[in-house]
This record gives structure tokens, C-alpha cells and sequence, in this order.
């Protein structure tokens, strides 16, 4: 993003502003309402494995957003309760996210709104994620509620997404979906599902169980196979010895016979 000031001026400029900023917020700002963390929680349980998959997908979770103002002479600030930012290489960020020193801007901001710790201004974050940042998406959820909303940015505004078919919300360009399932935004990539741990515990316990049984079977087949081996060598060995008994009575019969 162009600027006239020298980088490290600029560096400077929004890490004090960032400073003062953290000084400034209000105790309530810290606190969360149980619902906020669970969903909070779930998003990037989901989109680390996302991100696992595309390394250009990178999820942020209460990271202080700062851009310059066209109109205004202050930095603007804003605080999602979660962003999505794509860009190939790793993002440096630590205290906030500073635009003009940032290859590109959020792709996707999440914000879950409850009854119990509202925390924020959400209708004044929408309008900056929209007029000001440009955000292409934005979701909103209301857990206490269970309301979900997902907006795309189309000219200047943001408009509502339409589910699909199957009843989930496209994000176009990173072959994701959300919709609401058992009360809570989940995430689809590529058509699938994408597990919480929880799942992956419980299919890597199932798949473990089946294992074992697998095992146990292989063991009772080797025995068996063992077992019907050791039979058929002593059969064998009897056959053996009972054909080598008949020669011997054979060949003293003959000897008896011409004596």
C-alpha cells in the first residue's frame, strides 16, 4: 500500500498507536461470554486445518486492525474476533496489523455478537469493514440466538449470500462453506466437513480399536495357519514313515518268499 513516510516512520507511528490503544480499552473489552469463546474456538480449530492444506490462508484471532483514513487524520482502528487473510507468504504481525505495512488487506472478518458481552461496537465495526477496509467478507453470528449472517462486499456494499444447494454459504476463492450445524458456524473445505478435535479424536480412538481387532485376528490366523502347518508336516512325517514301514515288511516278505 503506497505512502509518502518512510517505512520506519511508519513503523513507529502505528506501534504507538497500537500502544495507546491497548492502554485505553475498558476492562469489559477482556472479557468474553462463554458462546463467543466456544464459537471462537471452533473457527480456528477449523481453519488451522485449512491452513494446513493452503498456506496462503492465515487465520488471526483479536488482532487490533489499523488503517490510514482518507478523511481523517487519525489511524483507524478496528478489532475482529476473527480474520482471514490470504497471501502466500507468512504475515508478520504481533501487535496489530498495520496496513501500509502489510501486502494486502483482511479477506474475511468474523465477529459473534452475544446478549451476555456484547465487548464491541458491531454495527460500527460493519460499516468500517465495509466503507473503509473493504473487506470482502464478513460474517456475523449470534450464538444466543443462533443467527448467522454472511455478507459479501459487491460495488460498495455488502450484500447478503445466498446458500447453495446444500444449504451452506460459498466463500468464492478458498473452496470453503459455512453454515450452522448443532447450534454452532462450522466450516466446509472443499465439500468436506472439517473435523474438531473432539472428531479426530474419536475416529483416531475407532480407528485404533479397529486395528487392534485387525491385529488380533492376524494373530489368530497366523496361529492357525501355524497350527494346520506343524499338522501337515507330521502328517507327513507319519506317511513317510509308514510308507518306509511297508517297504521294509515288503522286502522281508521277499527275502522269506526265496529263502
Amino acid at each position: 500500500m503506497a505512502t509518502q513516510k518512510p517505512r520506519t516512520l511508519l513503523r513507529i507511528e502505528y506501534e504507538e498507536s497500537a500502544e495507546a490503544y491497548l492502554k485505553s480499552l475498558k476492562p469489559e473489552h477482556f472479557m468474553e461470554a462463554t458462546a463467543q469463546g466456544h464459537q471462537r474456538k471452533i473457527t480456528l480449530e477449523s481453519l488451522d486445518l485449512v491452513h494446513a492444506r493452503r498456506s496462503d490462508v492465515q487465520i488471526f484471532n483479536e488482532l487490533l486492525v489499523q488503517y490510514p483514513r482518507r478523511s481523517k487524520p487519525t489511524i483507524g482502528k478496528v478489532v475482529p474476533d476473527n480474520m482471514v487473510v490470504v497471501w502466500p507468504e507468512p504475515i508478520k504481525a504481533y501487535g496489530s496489523y498495520d496496513l501500509p505495512l502489510q501486502p494486502v488487506g483482511p479477506f474475511w472478518t468474523m465477529e459473534y455478537v452475544s446478549k451476555y458481552n456484547k465487548r464491541k461496537d458491531y454495527g460500527t465495526n460493519m460499516r468500517r469493514y465495509e466503507r473503509e477496509l473493504k473487506v470482502p467478507y464478513y460474517l456475523l453470528f449470534y450464538p444466543d440466538a443462533v443467527e448467522m449472517s454472511l455478507y459479501q462486499l459487491r460495488g460498495q456494499k455488502y450484500r447478503s449470500v445466498l446458500p447453495n444447494d446444500r444449504g451452506r454459504y460459498p466463500i468464492a476463492g478458498l473452496d470453503m462453506e459455512v453454515a450452522l450445524l448443532d447450534d454452532w458456524v462450522r466450516f466446509w473445505y472443499k465439500g468436506e466437513l472439517l473435523p474438531l478435535p473432539a472428531d479426530l479424536l474419536r475416529d483416531l480412538d475407532d480407528t485404533r480399536r479397529e486395528l487392534r481387532k485387525m491385529r488380533r485376528q492376524a494373530w489368530e490366523l497366523t496361529r492357525r495357519a501355524e497350527e494346520q502347518t506343524r499338522r501337515a508336516e507330521a502328517e507327513a512325517q507319519a506317511r513317510l514313515a509308514a510308507e518306509e514301514e511297508v517297504r521294509r515288511l515288503q522286502a522281508e516278505l521277499d527275502r522269506l518268499r526265496t529263502g
